[in-house]
């Protein structure tokens, strides 16, 4: 058994993952990094070199120090620690030392200049005070970084997470199928599931690879028809019981013939009549009328269908209309769905993976002995990424051979040759090869374009990228942008708005949402499937029609169907379909008002201003505030509702000066977002007592309601550009940001705001910057 490969702390990460050597146990020098302690050593000592020579030392003691003991150490002090921040030991420091920790004090001139510091109820310093010292201190950080070497960062190498995973093998084998579900859930590292320094491989997981590969070798090359199967989906078990719409999304594993089959619950009236209806991808596909009868077979089902290999939404519904017989109080819900099949399928060399392996064009049985090579050369380019050697050739053809001299098939063969290249490090880790002069350097061409595939599609790149890769023509900037218009125009785009987007907006945790299904009936598997399209539809429309990302903060517009138009009230939409509908602003506008962010920032039973004001913070403004003390007692919800509202509830919470401060910052934002309840429902009541949705922010600024809250982010444009382009920035290195990115991420925010705020732009500038196309 392989060793564990550990994972880090994902707060800050340093070390290197050496995990493809240490997997396959072997020496390899693409995955040995230098020891990233000597780079920062050196940074360190350049940063005190440069504090010694620049800062005025007269200013940080005359300005700085007398400043911070009349205001700050009262609470950031090493005993009481507010915020994790301890101010007091700067005081014995020099100019050049206290620099040296950049991070603390950028967290002091955001929180002076935000007037959230120090915290009412104490003495303010004048703004001529707060200005002297955030001025100074954010002028020794603006001349450190115009005057340091840029720094493009390193990444570690990458494993494919499970999202990449699947992915990859869609496009290199033309398999839909989702491999990587057994796969342990992959681990976040500065809000997303792509950061290589978090993406170890376990014993456990080598092994749920190696599975892996052998299923998907046989979905590309069965070795016979595939066996008729049945599929029982319990309503109750997959968490939709007593649901008269019930759903599943299904893997068929070929293409072939199946019969879709539902049924109800029993114990209704004789006489009862309702329809049946089952959908196949949202399409209806079977109708029927039903009556109950005292002994009978409750289920009903379609004729066989011809299915595409991959993944379908199966979907059953029971509707009891005025026209129907029967009393309205006996509802069907149904039981369970079944999926029975294949009961036939094509012959083996019709399908799309075996076209797309055999590219000698022979018939099973029929290959000649130059197939193998003509076979492996394309598959294990595409597989690894890069151009293929002959060691990569000869070992692969030994392993044909080797299958043929047991007396298997040509095609059992490659079978195994396919199980064994998706279990080499050159497939599941994106490795990016350094010279032996220590510094920076630009990536290799086809290094540059992984980096882009899978920044864009989360998969490999495309025979088109890779070849011009191959060519040096990304180096071509013009080579390089007409690439990247092609990718955004791609079907396999949509990555973005289903991955990216899911992740920074925290879609995705609908998954784990539970809402209280008394307090919120209306919620179930459709409604939260809608609202997740809703927001992945809304932010596809941004990618592709090339819209400024300000819409992301007040967009009037978005996508509903009937259910969810009825839900937002927003009327004459009729149908299951999703279109397009233009918003007056008031009520809903932008992705702040979007059902599912404010149901993934809400309790189980009630809505919660802090985490919506935490949620407001950290994704579009990336100012997150720290985490609570240990010691701060839980809020007292008895009578919400009907004692006092829970706003009252919850200033009377804060009026603890420990936790005043960071409330102060996120309540307000939150307070802005009460009409919508804990699923995003609009509502003018709480309980008893009317909703008060105004706020006043640290600064003074004073608002009533989400439209006046949306105008406020917008005003604060550039920060939310700026928070944005970080976003972007982490999400397609697939590392954190470090101190030296940061004019990095300066450039791209101010490359936006030049070109009219387009995405276009957003992720032109990401892919133009330093730590994109370099590597250190």
């Amino acid at each position: 058994m392989a060793p564990c490969v550990s994972g880090h702390d994902w707060t800050r990460i340093h070390t290197n993952h050496q995990a493809g050597a240490l997997l396959f146990g072997r020496e390899d020098a693409v995955l040995h990094s230098r020891n990233m302690t000597t780079h920062l050593r050196a940074a360190a000592l350049a940063l005190v070199a440069w504090s010694t020579a620049n800062a005025a030392p007269e200013d940080f003691d005359t300005v700085v120090k007398p400043f911070v003991k009349q205001n700050c150490v009262g609470c950031h002090n090493a005993k009481t620690l507010s915020g994790d921040l301890d101010l007091d030991r700067f005081l014995t420091l020099t100019a050049p030392a206290a620099l040296k920790e950049r991070e603390r004090w950028e967290k002091v001139i955001a929180r002076l200049q935000s007037r959230t510091m120090p915290p009412k109820g104490v003495p303010q310093p004048s703004a001529d005070r707060v200005a002297a010292v955030t001025g100074w201190l954010s002028r020794q950080y603006q001349d450190l970084d115009k005057n340091a070497k840029p720094d493009p960062g390193r990444v570690t190498a990458h494993r494919l997470n499970r999202y990449e995973y699947n992915n990859t093998v869609r496009d290199l084998l033309d398999l839909p199928l989702h491999f990587s579900d057994e796969f342990p859930v992959d681990p976040y590292g500065y809000g997303f599931d792509n950061i290589g320094d978090v993406l170890s491989l376990s014993p456990v997981l080598t092994e749920k690879y190696l599975k892996a590969a052998e299923r998907v070798a046989k979905a590309a090359l069965p070795d016979g028809p595939e066996k008729l199967m049945t599929a029982r989906y319990s309503s109750q078990l997959i968490g939709q019981g007593f649901h008269l719409r019930v759903r599943t999304l299904h893997d068929f594993p070929v293409d072939g013939e199946y019969v879709l089959h539902t049924a109800w619950e029993q114990g209704f009236k004789a006489g009862t009549q309702f329809k049946g209806y089952i959908y196949l991808d949202g399409k209806p596909v079977h109708e029927q009328l039903l009556t109950v009868f005292t002994e009978m077979d409750r289920g009903f089902e379609t004729k066989p269908l011809f299915i595409k290999q991959g993944p379908h939404l199966f979907e059953t519904e029971i509707v009891i209309g005025d026209d129907l017989k029967g009393p309205k109080s006996a509802k069907p819900y149904p039981e369970f769905l079944l999926i029975r099949g294949p009961l036939s399928q094509p012959p083996l060399e019709s399908s799309a993976s075996y076209r797309r392996i055999f590219v000698c064009g022979h018939a099973p049985g029929q290959h000649q002995p130059a197939c193998t090579r003509t076979v492996l050369t394309p598959l294990l380019h595409r597989a690894y990424r890069r151009p293929v050697d002959a060691a990569d050739l000869d070992a692969m053809q030994g392993l044909v051979s080797m299958a043929q001299s047991r007396g298997d098939s040509f095609e059992a063969g490659i079978r195994v040759a396919i199980t064994a290249m998706l279990m080499n490090p050159n497939f599941l880790f994106r490795i990016e090869h350094d010279p032996p002069k220590e510094g920076s350097h630009a990536l290799s061409g086809p290094e540059l374009a992984s980096r882009l595939s899978y920044f864009l599609w989360s998969s490999m790149p495309d025979d088109e990228l890779l070849s011009l890769a191959e060519k040096g023509r990304l180096n071509d900037s013009a080579v390089l942008h007409a690439q990247m218009r092609r990718m955004m125009e791609d079907p396999k785009a949509r990555a973005l708005a289903e991955n990216f987007s899911g992740q920074w907006l925290q879609t995705r945790n609908l998954d784990g949402q539970k809402p209280d299904a008394v307090k919120f009936p209306e919620f179930d598997v459709e409604l939260k499937e809608d609202m997740r399209a809703e927001t992945q539809m809304f932010f596809d429309a941004v990618v592709k029609e090339d819209r400024s990302v300000l819409d992301f903060l007040d967009g009037k517009f978005t996508f509903v169907n009937e259910r969810l138009a009825k839900f937002y009230g927003i009327p004459d939409v009729t149908g299951r379909e999703f279109r397009r509908v233009a918003l007056d602003g008031r009520q809903r506008a932008g992705v702040l008002t979007q059902a599912s962010v404010l149901t993934v920032s809400s309790y189980p039973t009630r809505t919660s201003p802090v985490i919506r004001g935490k949620w407001i913070l950290e994704n579009l403004l990336n100012d997150a505030p720290p985490p609570p003390p240990p010691d701060v007692p839980a809020l007292d919800e008895q009578g919400i509702g009907k004692l006092a509202s829970f706003r009252q509830k919850l200033e009377a919470h804060r009026a603890n000066p420990v936790c005043a401060g960071c409330h102060a910052r996120m309540d307000p934002l939150g307070f802005g977002l009460e009409n919508y309840d804990g699923i995003g429902r609009w509502r003018t009541s709480d309980g008893d007592f009317p909703v008060d949705a105004s706020g006043v922010l640290p600064d003074g600024t004073r608002f009533n309601g989400a439209e006046e809250l949306r105008n406020i982010l917008k005003s604060r444009k550039a920060q939310f550009v700026r928070a944005l382009s970080e976003k972007m920035l982490t999400y397609a290195l697939g590392r954190g940001l470090e101190v030296y990115d940061r004019p990095a991420v300066e450039k791209i925010a101010t490359n936006v705001e030049r070109n009219g705020y387009r995405f276009s732009a957003l992720v032109d500038a990401t892919v133009e910057s330093a730590p994109f196309r370099l590597r250190r």
